[in-house]
């Protein structure tokens, strides 16, 4: 007996959703807002397409990378992320603001090889070099138009039993997992042919560690001060908050989803693969085989100077962004014109964000900042219109434990 779920991807739009209101008992004013909210293109992107789900974006102000001043626009639904941004972009700005530069852009991936002598791989990828590039390039010849294209193979032993294959590839201005994918299953069915080995895969790799941006930007110590501390001591408290991510796993993980707050909201506002940074980023931090703070913040006479190194594998075409309008609208707000420019806007804006934040936490406490813009979404999420939202957020404030029933409280009284 047929299961109604089965080859559901072949059915009608209208045929799904009369499965999906069926299952889930959804009412009529619940279909209409599924309805209201769907974009028909995107059937084109994903399977099984329902609706399309709306996240707000807004704009960071004030970046300045490379002497360049850029707006970003950011898509989050975190109510403190575009405000902290801004503010660490505004604390960075001075001189040439953020400095970026991006020494290599490229993408790698793996020919996994099985029982294979490790010698006789190695030899012969190293023989074959030249021809190995050749099949790759000659499996999508089209990124050679843009002086792309394989660049080398490596090979790597990962344990008595398996092999590793590396191959390097300038996509160009394109993320490039298709690219590569093709390139590597190529030299794949090559390699096998030739040697009369297994090879158990082949796929591109998220370890983007030959697409990183390198990172620095200074403020001066007189810019953090507060009503109760000095500059000078806020600045020795963020360089203590840095070094502690580098000793303890606990604080860097943190320490590092403050970076990402900013980048994957840019990120995916270009309309980029957001897991795919938030993979390379992460396992770059741990690529020591600790896994530590990815920025770090120190003091240098009157100045505190932040560093990171950030892997951005990112595309400036193709992909998701070549069909979603709104990110090139984004691309034209940011003013970025190639891929570089958008790793290096994606890059500064992590560090701006992580310096608000570090600042938050060892002055005011994360907290305060944090509440002051929960409470507006605490009021819209219990019935508070836009008209209303001033006066029950400045009640709020007033208030040690603010919750949904106080707001339902305030209204109650505002509406009599």
């Amino acid at each position: 007996m047929e299961n109604k779920w089965d080859h559901f991807y072949k059915k009608s739009y209208e045929q799904r959703l009369s499965l999906i209101a069926e299952a889930a008992n959804l009412s009529k004013a619940q279909l209409d807002l599924l309805g209201r909210s769907l974009n028909p293109r995107s059937g084109e992107l994903i399977e099984n397409n329902l609706t399309d789900y709306p996240l707000p974006e807004g704009i960071a102000v004030g970046l300045v990378v490379n002497g360049h001043e850029h707006l970003v626009p950011m898509v989050t639904e975190e109510p403190s992320v575009i405000a902290a941004a801004s503010n660490g972009a505004k604390l960075l700005s001075a001189g040439a603001g953020i400095h970026c530069s991006v020494p290599d852009n490229l993408v790698s991936g793996q020919v996994i090889v099985k029982d294979a002598d490790p010698h006789q791989v190695t030899k012969f990828v190293h023989d074959y070099q030249q021809q190995l590039i050749q099949i790759a390039d000659q499996s999508h010849p089209s990124v050679l138009k843009y002086g792309g294209g394989a660049k080398g193979l490596d090979v790597r032993i990962l344990s008595k039993q398996f092999l590793s294959v590396d191959l390097l590839v300038d996509t160009g201005e394109a993320m490039g997992a298709n690219i590569i994918n093709t390139m590597l299953e190529a030299v794949s069915n090559w390699l096998s042919e030739q040697l009369t080995v297994e090879t158990t895969m082949a796929i591109l790799t998220n370890f983007a560690d030959k697409a990183i941006v390198e990172v620095s930007g200074k403020v001066a110590m007189a810019k953090l001060g507060t009503k109760s501390l000095s500059g000078p001591q806020v600045a020795q408290k963020i360089a203590d908050a840095s070094q502690i991510a580098q000793l303890d796993i606990r604080r860097a993980t943190t320490h590092n989803k403050g970076i990402m707050n900013g980048v994957d909201a840019a990120v995916m506002a270009f309309g980029n693969d957001w897991r795919a940074v938030e993979s390379a980023a992460h396992a770059f931090a741990a690529r020591s085989g600790s896994y530590q703070g990815l920025s770090t913040w120190e003091i240098d006479e009157d100045q505190l100077v932040g560093r990171m190194s950030l892997p951005v594998p990112i595309g400036f075409v193709g992909g998701a962004s070549k069909v979603l309008p709104l990110a090139g609208i984004n691309k034209q707000i940011a003013q970025i014109d190639n891929s570089r420019e958008e790793m290096q806007v994606v890059a500064a804006l992590g560090l701006a964000q992580n310096l608000a934040a570090l600042k938050a936490l060892v002055t005011d406490g994360i907290q305060k900042g944090h509440m002051n813009l929960q409470l507006r979404s605490l009021a819209l999420s219990n019935g508070t219109t836009m008209q209303e939202l001033p006066v029950v957020v400045q009640k709020l404030q007033g208030m040690d434990h603010p919750s949904s029933q106080t707001v339902k409280e305030i209204l109650k009284i505002l509406r009599r």
